[in-house]
Formats: structure tokens, sequence, C-alpha cells
């Protein structure tokens, strides 16, 4: 037999102010070529080193054992905890909100993911492999605020992550530099969630094997579980549906791969949501941060199984949106985000025509004040009827030609440097910063934007909320 290793993970996929939804899984890595490197085991070759495997992480992968989550207050004494012996994820209830928590895993009585662990980066021969990464998993968390209470709100948004992190390659490098700042961002400020702004997986280049184009657990660790791993084990993140993650540019639709990877069944479904959310198909859902802040994601792939072009025209979601977008008071912030963008000045994409008469009539409405999305390949603000529209799509995939649709997008600012935006809200003011990559003393690098004529932009971006009521 060849050498093999199995590495364990941890997935904190959700948080409300009294509940969190922990998942674990792990992957399996073959020694088995004359250059001595390590490879991550396909998904049609798991059974070969672990029986009856077709999957390593996600909602629908086998269990791995009877398992125990627990979960601790700082002093260490148990005040929750779950039991599960037929998934690798579990909701843990009877939290408080606002309060910082630790937890932990055990499965068939050994503890899930203690100690150091192997992760794939440089090594001493040159190029990548697996080997010793010198840190263990910081198994955290704090609930989210109470419903009623306003609370200061610091947050991560990424999109378009990139090919992943396997291959020495440039594009492989800009992943892992932005991975590096949500790291540190996890710590300092502190922040308290992702928003990913869409295509979420993409083949993962460097992976050999049998290849995939994206829909494969080997390519989620390259892309996703490996380059954002010890944030995952503190941070909820809350997914756009891409182009990229359904068959609108590729042969595969990997919106299954979505629902698996980010449990979207245990987190969005009529059962667990109700009218916060709308699927089925598509991916529609919204949830608040404390009295303040409510975030709504907007499905806007295409919609090849309806009569219409895209997912957020069709009247099966209308209601969704109009109780998610309503006329009058509402939360200070409201916040929509989603894979493609209403105004783009490009290179590659223009305006979105049906966002524009869709939608933007619903946010002027509703007093939305910043929007975020992805899809072209760099940063761009826009600024329209009051509304800052941020282009978050280089995670680490990045287009570098200088846009040609300035005037037609009403563009502000832009930049061709991969990134992610830091956003910061605390009561009527929100401040947004892109940020690069980590300085030499491990301090996150703020990007410099530019104007369309050329002049360097300051940030961060300051934005205020509307001037009207607001329901707490």
């Amino acid at each position: 037999m060849p050498d093999t290793h199995f590495e364990p993970f941890v997935h904190l996929v959700d948080l409300t102010s009294d509940r969190a939804l922990i998942a674990w899984g792990g992957f399996w890595f073959r020694c088995d070529d004359p250059d001595g490197r390590w490879r991550v085991v396909g998904d049609s070759e798991l059974h070969e080193v672990d029986a009856g495997r077709n999957g390593s992480m996600g909602a629908r992968s086998q269990t791995y054992g009877e398992a125990l989550v627990e979960v601790l207050d700082p002093a260490g004494r148990l005040v929750a905890d779950s039991r599960t012996d037929t998934a690798n994820h579990v909701w843990v209830d009877g939290l408080e909100p606002d309060t910082e928590y630790r937890y932990r895993i055990t499965v068939d009585g050994r503890p899930w993911a203690e100690g150091p662990r192997m992760d794939w980066g440089p090594v001493p021969r040159g190029g990548l492999d697996l080997r010793p990464g010198g840190r263990s998993y910081s198994m955290k968390f704090r609930t989210h605020p109470p419903a009623d209470v306003a609370a200061p709100l610091a947050f991560a948004v990424l999109g378009d992550y990139g090919i992943g992190i396997l291959a020495d390659v440039e594009s492989s490098r800009r992943q892992r530099r932005v991975a590096d700042v949500l790291d540190r961002l996890t710590e300092n400020p502190g922040i308290r969630l992702v928003i990913a702004t869409g295509d979420n997986v993409y083949a993962s280049a460097g992976r050999r094997g049998p290849e995939g184009s994206g829909d494969h657990d080997a390519d989620w660790y390259g892309s996703f579980y490996q380059p954002y791993r010890y944030a995952l084990a503190r941070l909820p993140v809350y997914p756009a549906v891409g182009n990229h993650d359904t068959s609108d540019e590729e042969s595969s639709d990997h919106r299954d791969q979505i629902r698996d990877n980010f449990h979207t069944d245990a987190r969005f479904s009529p059962e667990v949501a109700g009218a916060r959310a709308s699927v089925d198909p598509g991916l529609f859902y919204r949830f608040a941060f404390g009295a303040d802040v409510e975030f709504v994601c907007i499905d806007t792939s295409l919609a090849d199984s309806l009569p219409t072009k895209h997912f957020f025209e069709h009247r099966r979601h209308s209601a969704f949106l109009d109780e998610a977008f309503p006329e009058g008071p509402g939360p200070r912030w409201r916040i929509p985000f989603s894979h493609h963008p209403v105004y783009c000045a490009g290179p590659h994409h223009p305006n979105t025509g049906s966002m524009i008469d869709h939608l933007v009539p619903l946010f002027a409405r509703s007093g939305v004040r910043t929007a975020f999305a992805g899809h072209e390949h760099n940063f761009q603000l826009s600024q329209v009827g009051g509304i800052h529209y941020f282009l978050t799509g280089a995670g680490g995939q990045l287009r570098e030609e200088v846009p040609n649709g300035f005037a037609e997008a009403m563009t502000t600012a832009w930049a061709a440097q991969a990134h992610l935006l830091l956003a910061s809200i605390d009561g009527g003011s929100m401040t947004v910063t892109p940020l690069t990559a980590l300085r030499p003393d491990g301090e996150p690098e703020a990007m410099t934007p530019q104007a369309p004529e050329g002049v360097v932009v300051e940030v961060p971006f300051v934005v205020a909320a509307p001037d009207r009521p607001v329901v707490r």
C-alpha cells in the first residue's frame, strides 16, 4: 500500500444568538509518486483508503463515527452539548447571546483535530507539499447579539476565490496572500462573519489524479478548506451563488456542492428559516446581526430551469424580495449581496440591466446604502442614487486590464489587485477598507485604489446610514 495520511478539519458553519452549527471531516492524502510528494485523494479513490467512503466533508459526507460536540465557557465549564451518529455536523442549542465560547469535538471517544496540523505550503526542496504547519486549531466563537440590541459589527467580504493554493503559480499565491489577511482579521479586529460573493469553487489547479471541474471534495480542499482553514473554525461564511458554482459557464453544475459544503439545507431550508429564505431552485436568504443589521443574499445566477433569465426575476421569489426590501422603517443597515454586480465598468462584464430594472427600485425604497457583489475580477466602487455598490471579485482570480465602462457604471474608484474587504459598522456609520496582503510586520496592507481619471482615492470608504426611523 502507498503511504497515506488523513488530515482532520473542523468547520464552524453558522451562528445565531443562541445556537451554533458545527461540522467536521477531513481529507486523505497519498504519497505514491516517484518524486515523493503528497496528493489529495480524489473522491473516486476514497474507497481505497477508507472503505465505503465517497465524500470527505460537507453535509452529505458519510459519518466518521459517533460524535459528541461540547461547548464550554471561558472557565472550561460545560454549557451545552449535542451528539450524532448519522452525520458529521450538528446544531448545539442553549447558548447565550453575544457570548464567547470554545468547543471541542470527539468522534468514537477520540478528540477530533487535536494538536498541530499538517498544512499545504512551501517545502525546503522547492514547490508546495503537505508538511507540518506548526499550528493548531483555535476552536472558539462568539454568538451573535440578541435581536433587540444594536451592536457594532466587523465583517469580511470575499469573492471569486480562485483556483486554489495547491499549485506554485501566481494565482495560487494571490489567494494565499488574501487568505492570510482573513486569518489576521479573525484575531484583530475580531471580525464576526464572512460574506462570500460567489464563485466559491473552481477546478483546483495543481491537483493530481482524476480531474474534476470544481465539483469534487478534493477541489474544495485546495480552494476553500485549506486556504481559510483556521478562520473557518471560528467564523461562519454566508455564501452567494456564482456563475462558476452553477452550469452557467462550466459543464458541471456545482449547486449541489454549495448545498453540501455550506450546509444550506440545515441553515436555509423552509423548515429552518421559514420566510427568511426562498430556495429550490435558487438560494435566497436573509439574516440579522442584532437590531441594526440585516444581510440579504440574492441569487443572480442564470435560471435554466425557470422561464426567466435570472432566479431573482421569477415570481416564486417575489414574495421573499418584497418582504426583504419593504417600504418604510426597518433595520438601520439592510445590506444586499450577490455574485453579479448591479453596476460594473468591466473590462469583461458590463452593468447588469435586469438587476437595475428589478432590484434597484427595491433597494431604493427600503433604504439600502451599501451592496456587495463579485464576478468581475477586480475592485470597483460605484455610487448611484445614494447607494455604494462595492464590487469585490478578486479573492484570487484577477483581471488586470483597465475597465472601459467607467461612465456607464458611474465608477468612483477601482483597482486591479487581489483583495478582500474589511467592513465595520458602528451605529450610523460604515467603513469599508480593501486589504491586499500582510506587511512584513504582520499588519494588513490597505489597497490604493484610484479614480477613473487616475487620481489616488483615500481609504477607508465611509458610508452613512439612511436618515429615517428604524425598528428595533
